[in-house]
């Protein structure tokens, strides 16, 4: 067997700010800390977080009060802050950078009286906490159809947003669609999709077609995960979403020669080598690394977190 070895894949820089943080937090004030809602959409990540002792959870009344409480990656709404602060609790914000321009953006549009269209996942964390920055101004739109049913009043200032996470091509699709219905709408300077997710995407719309199946480490709730997996699959690749090396199925690989591997933002790459040594010991499989982009981005930790740490002089 033949493995193509995707690159990038796995953690971001977001990602990778998140989990420092937590590590730090757990070091600077011990157990238990709190995060609200999960650090990262990884099974494993937050299991590992669950088994020091972090408790996640998905209400603040659930945190006593003056207790340690993480934001996770993902960003949180202006009501959730204020309950924050209403309890007393010592926040660490580990919000990406790049979905907390998102939330500027939102904040600038409806400031400005335009109506907001956000393109994104119903429900998904990001997209709670971009749409409670301003709910009365912002819609949600998942797709096509969905900006098929929008009614604006024909004086009105549209701006659109995108979830970070997104399928590009997909994004790409309905930013198209609205801006038939919508001549005049406006988007952000820059496009709000992330390089970590852009750049995973253009390594599976590379390396997909040269493989007989693609396993892309990652878990169901991860949305740049499932958006690798369908990606794959469109490249006409069969393509499974595991968390883990427990999740393969030998029927998957029967009469397979070539395997492409890569793995979401929030997958560690523990997983991934996991996988590796599975294919390699069951299959005989020969690893082929391909580098599609080079990523040298990093984000710095949350202010407060670095300030708090430096007071302790921790080692």
């Amino acid at each position: 067997m033949r493995v193509i070895l995707a690159t990038p894949r796995g953690f971001c820089a977001g990602v990778n700010m998140a989990i420092e943080s937590l590590d730090l937090a757990i070091r600077a004030f011990g157990i238990p800390i709190y995060v609200f809602h999960e650090i990262v959409h990884n099974r494993h990540v937050v299991q590992s977080f669950r088994d020091r002792g972090v408790v996640f959870v998905g209400s603040l009344h659930k945190v006593p009060v003056g207790a340690t409480l993480l934001y996770s990656a993902h960003g949180v709404s202006p009501e959730v802050r204020q309950i924050a602060s209403q309890r007393r609790l010592q926040t660490i914000d580990a919000t990406c950078p790049l979905v907390t321009k998102v939330h500027t953006e939102a904040i600038r549009f409806a400031q400005e009286g335009y109506q907001v269209i956000l393109i994104g996942h119903e429900g998904h964390d990001e997209v709670i906490g971009t749409i409670g920055e301003a709910p009365e101004s912002i819609q949600l739109v998942e797709n096509l159809e969905d900006v098929d049913q929008l009614e604006m009043p024909s004086d009105a200032r549209i701006a659109y947003l995108t979830q970070t996470t997104l399928s590009v091509d997909d994004a790409e699709r309905i930013v198209a669609r609205l801006r038939q219905r919508f001549p005049r709408i406006v988007g952000p300077p820059r496009e709000d999709i992330c390089y970590a997710t852009q750049n995973r995407q253009l390594a599976v719309r590379k390396l997909a077609s040269e493989a007989d199946v693609a396993l892309v480490l990652g878990s169901q709730n991860s949305s740049n995960s499932r958006r690798l997996r369908e990606l794959a699959a469109e490249c006409g690749t069969p393509a499974y979403l595991i968390d883990g090396v427990e999740n393969i199925n030998a029927k998957w690989l029967e009469g397979r020669q070539t395997v492409l591997v890569t793995a979401g933002a929030s997958a560690p790459e523990t997983v991934v080598q996991q996988c590796l040594d599975h294919l390699r010991s069951q299959y005989d499989a020969t690893i082929e690394h391909r580098i599609v982009r080079d990523e040298n981005v990093r984000f710095s930790l949350p202010r407060n977190l670095l300030e708090i740490t430096k007071k302790s002089e921790m080692p």
